[in-house]
């Protein structure tokens, strides 16, 4: 049996951020397993702990305390031949903006020890397969910011890594070139075989790539499946109304009894229900006799954001607001 492709083990980690500051605990032991040639997405917002998940995995960090191994290689342990095995795209850009995307290219090529040939070879490669083959040769500062996220992920494969991080690939990308990262995410994991471990605060993101999600909050995994798998954890559908005015006390005059999980956010008012369909004109006509203006309602199947509210107590959108040490 081959060994697993990522593996944490009651993961700790805490920063000290400046004198006179209280400590952050970052990592509250995380503890998760991905298959080899899987996609394994850590669902969270700002804060939750995912990139620094990923950075003890690929040896940015140290944790304070728990184990991980990358293809069943210790991090702590043997760093540099975890090194050789895994690829990483940070939040950040990576190239250097003044060389050409054919020059970045080969020159990480170098560094991870391939000869010019093959170097040259990859880069030509990489660059076709990522459709960037016509700006190869321009210098990367000209580039788009979709076009700039592809040269990244180039990058972060040009030396062919078993496992490869991909830390919030899309933020800042408009829908066209996400869509296009998605695409060459899907092609990475499928084609090419490799275990890619993706953090995101995207629900669309984690439901459409992954094989396997956990959803990360404050530091903790709180719970961990396929996509469908969570979602058919909750009972019934999604009731979503949003009205005119205070959801809050609109919420509070609700006497349907088929009405669970009821939850304020603004102007909208979230719950779950058996029969979503059923349900949801009756709770129309009392909001109505009550004289509350609904702006719109909506009746939905389970959505990877109510696992998260349930789990977490508020949803994904909301906890985003909250940032903090990621």
């Amino acid at each position: 049996m081959s060994p697993l492709g990522l593996q944490a083990q009651d993961l700790h980690k805490t920063y000290r951020i400046g004198r006179g500051k209280p400590p952050v605990e970052a990592l509250r032991g995380v503890t998760f397993a991905a298959d080899s040639g899987t996609v394994f997405a850590l669902l969270g917002p700002n804060g939750a702990g995912k990139s620094t998940t990923a950075k003890i995995l690929s040896t940015l960090a140290k944790p304070d305390s728990g184990r991980a191994s990358v293809a069943g290689i210790d991090v702590v342990e043997h760093p540099d031949l975890v090194r050789r095995t895994i690829g990483f795209v940070a939040q950040q850009p990576v190239s250097e903006p003044m060389d050409t995307g054919r020059e970045n290219l080969v020159l990480s090529g170098r560094i991870h020890g391939m000869s010019g040939r093959d170097a040259r070879a990859r880069a030509d490669e990489l660059l076709t397969l990522f459709g960037l083959a016509d700006a190869g040769d321009r210098l990367v500062k000209t580039y788009s910011g979709g076009m700039a996220r592809k040269l990244d992920v180039a990058l972060g494969i040009m030396h062919r890594p078993q496992v490869l991080f991909l830390d919030e690939p899309t933020t800042g990308l408009d829908p066209e070139a996400r869509a296009q990262m998605w695409a060459e995410i899907e092609r990475l994991a499928g084609g090419e075989g490799m275990t890619i471990l993706l953090t995101t605060h995207y629900l669309d993101e984690a439901d459409r790539l992954a094989d396997r999600i956990a959803i990360v909050d404050g530091g903790r995994i709180v719970t961990e499946g396929s996509a469908d798998e969570l979602k058919n954890q909750l009972r019934g559908d999604t009731v979503i109304v949003d009205i005119m005015g205070s959801a809050q006390q609109a919420a509070g005059l609700l006497t349907a009894a088929e009405l669970l999980e009821v939850e304020v956010s603004g102007s909208t008012i979230r719950a779950r229900a058996d029969r979503g369909g059923e349900v949801l004109p009756k709770l129309l006509a009392e909001l109505d006799s009550r004289g509350v203006t609904v702006a719109s309602a909506t009746v939905a199947r389970p959505s990877l954001d109510d696992v998260y509210l349930r789990h977490t107590g508020r949803s994904l959108v909301a906890a985003g607001a909250e940032g903090g040490v990621q």
